[in-house]
């Protein structure tokens, strides 16, 4: 690939449009749960959101979640080993704090961690394997959302027990790969239950990279008079060993170096476990009040492989949390007004085993813990002002307060400094508003303004290193402005199309120093396009295409950073097109084609991946009612490429990409 990274003409985005597709099936009804926490149309709505429903997850059958939420729109996950990754949405891939505190992600409305100690690697948490949906929001979240929804959010939602009926599914593959997956959901003499449970095992397609994960997961839904509720719980165990970058200029074309591990001792433990009851309760005909009540436990053990100290990192948080909302709703209009609150008691624990050297001190680097307080009013309606116009809009207030404790000694031990104890506060305004117009019965235009807000993780201020900069930070602010058009094509095919805008403000981050910059400033930039056509009985051509640029927009001589250069690891382009033929009634075969655009690997401008393309292969065949055989083949043409390129300490450094994989498997349903 030889084109610049910013010589790509947008108008290339209009050609594409013939490719692109959404998720949805055409000529459907999609209901997200994203937009106010209960049910609504998507249509109605003027936010974008993504919707991936229990058929298109089983068709998919992920090995990683990424498989599943690239096929979004403005989408871009880094995969790392095993269930690790690096998320984008709307953005470049962010690490560090950023990485952790720009996206939310939830489970029924509800976050999987609290915000102050979210995780670059979040979504391993969730119960993916099990969902009976999932919904990306692109951009800010809504006012029901806190800190963290800057931009963009995933949700992923528990099987309806209703819906789920019975499953029993097995499948293996290359590298060692066994999945098992079993769950049922109908009646109980309780209510309307779900139960399931999902196992995994790879032993890695690189040294010393097994991965084990299991998932539970449980769901109950009754009634008691006027009052519905559903009692939920989810529970994660991950034990991973973790290979680690390859470095040199494309290391990543090597296929034997691919596979080494440079650290094979790098490992990641993690256990989650998450309850909630969700209440509903009818008041009159136009009123009702709703909400959950919830309570989340999280621990992990890490090795600090990309790290010279290699030293081990023990964290966790315990936390209980309250959502509420009183709610109108007549023929035009919906209205609720809210209070949310969380506690949470968290703690991070780093020692440093080997002997030490220069900088890095063998014995305690950090022990501290934090309890987080969070509190929340919101408002957030949506108005048909006409047939055809619709207005909707929200704010939320939030405040956020940590007390520190440090539990070692205070001061400068080595290059870690600990501060000592402390509180910090930060208070967060998030407005938004926008406007749904259907020009005809096939055109539908919408915009939307909206911020997005962030209050720092709380190890953003207090895992520190010396000469490090102690509290005097702002929430991260992010504001967005995007416009659209959905469409109904020939054959009731869907097309949309948004453009969007974005300021953000007092971005955090460490420079090459190692010293905090509180006041950056970025701007993100671009144009999403999707579409699904059915080309007669038997064809479906879809996709989902975006063009965005995303650069900084302030100076660090220490980073070579200059007003616009491009944010590193942020394609210009990204593309995910798939073409479904079913043949008959008993089969169906999926070719998927994925573009990854050319990239800087470094905030100075200098170093570049040049992309990569793949293809990607899947298929079913019913042999009786109720009984499925599937495969599937990933990377077919076994190309060498970089899920990640990075340049830094003055090399190049890569997580590569899996060669070609092969699986197979049955599934038994009714």
């Amino acid at each position: 690939m030889t084109s610049d990274a910013t010589d790509q003409d947008p108008a290339m985005l209009l050609a594409a449009l013939a490719l692109v597709m959404t998720q949805a099936s055409p000529g459907d009804d999609v209901i997200v749960v994203s937009g106010a926490r209960t049910g609504e149309v998507a249509e109605t709505l003027a936010t974008p959101v993504t919707v991936f429903d229990r058929a298109e997850l089983r068709r998919i059958g992920a090995q990683h979640i990424s498989e599943i939420l690239n096929r979004s729109p403005g989408v871009f996950i880094n995969r790392g080993n095993g269930v690790e990754h690096l998320t984008a949405i709307r953005s470049p891939v962010f690490t560090g704090g950023a990485g952790a505190g720009s996206f939310l992600y939830l489970e029924d409305g509800i976050p999987l961690r609290a915000a102050g100690f979210a995780n670059i690697n979040g979504l391993f948490e969730a119960v993916d394997d099990l969902a009976g949906q999932i919904e990306v929001v692109r951009g800010p979240g809504a006012a029901v959302y806190g800190s963290n929804a800057l931009h963009g959010l995933v949700n992923v939602l528990t099987p309806d027990p209703d819906e789920a009926g019975q499953l029993a599914e097995l499948e293996a593959g290359s590298f060692g790969r066994v999945r098992a997956r079993t769950y049922a959901g109908g009646e109980t003499g309780f209510g309307s239950g779900f139960i399931g449970l999902g196992v995994r095992h790879e032993d890695g397609w690189r040294d010393d990279a097994q991965l084990d994960r299991s998932t539970l997961q449980t769901r109950l839904d009754g009634a008691a008079g006027a009052l519905d509720w559903s009692l939920r719980a989810s529970l994660v165990d991950l034990d991973q060993e973790t290979a680690t970058y390859v470095s040199g200029f494309k290391a990543y074309e090597d296929e034997a170096l691919s596979q080494q591990n440079a650290d094979p001792e790098a490992f990641r433990n993690a256990r989650a476990a998450r309850v909630s009851l969700h209440l509903d309760q009818n008041l009159s005909q136009n009123w009702r009040a709703t909400g959950a009540v919830y309570g989340r436990s999280n621990e992990m053990d890490f090795r600090l492989h990309f790290l010279p100290s290699e030293a081990l990192e023990t964290t966790g948080h315990d936390s209980l949390g309250l959502q509420s909302a009183l709610v109108r709703e007549t023929e035009t209009s919906r209205f609720m007004l809210g209070i949310d609150g969380e506690w949470t008691n968290g703690f991070l624990i780093e020692n440093q085993t080997q002997p030490g050297f220069g900088s890095f001190p063998q014995g305690l680097h950090y022990d501290y813990a934090v309890e987080a307080g969070v509190a929340a009013v919101f408002a957030q309606g949506r108005f048909q002002l006409s047939e055809r116009l619709s207005l909707e809009g929200g704010a939320r207030l939030e405040q956020t307060r940590y007390d520190y404790d440090n539990r070692t000694a205070n001061g400068v031990t080595g290059r870690y400094l600990r501060p000592a104890d402390r509180s910090d506060s930060f208070t967060t305004f998030a407005p938004h508003a926008g406007v749904v117009f259907d020009a005809t019965d096939r055109l539908q235009l919408f915009a939307r303004a909206a911020r997005g807000v962030r209050a720092p993780q709380t190890a953003e201020l207090y895992r520190l290193d010396s000469g490090q900069q102690v509290g005097g930070f702002d929430p991260e602010e992010l504001d967005s402005l995007e416009a659209g058009l959905r469409m109904q094509s020939w054959a009731s095919g869907r097309i949309e199309l948004v453009g969007f805008t974005m300021d953000k403000t007092n971005v955090f981050f460490r420079d090459a120093n190692g010293f905090n910059v509180s006041d950056a400033e970025t701007t993100h930039n671009g144009v999403e396009a999707s579409l699904v056509q059915p080309l007669g009985d038997r064809l479906t051509v879809s996709a989902s295409v975006t063009w965005a640029v995303h650069e900084y927009a302030f100076a660090d001589a220490t980073e070579g950073i200059a007003p616009g250069n491009r944010v590193d690891t942020a394609p210009e382009w990204l593309w995910n097109a798939r073409v479904m033929w079913t043949p008959g009634p008993d089969s169906q075969v999926e070719a998927e084609w994925i573009h990854v655009g050319e990239y800087f690997a470094d905030a100075a401008n200098t170093a570049r991946y040049e992309g990569h393309d793949l293809l990607n292969l899947r298929a079913r065949y019913t042999l009786r009612p109720g009984l499925d055989v599937f495969s599937s083949v990933r990377n077919v043409l076994d190309d060498r490429y970089a899920e990640r390129a990075d340049f830094a300490f003055g090399n190049y450094r890569y997580f590569p990409g899996e060669p070609r994989s092969v699986s197979v498997g049955v599934r038994l349903s009714r």
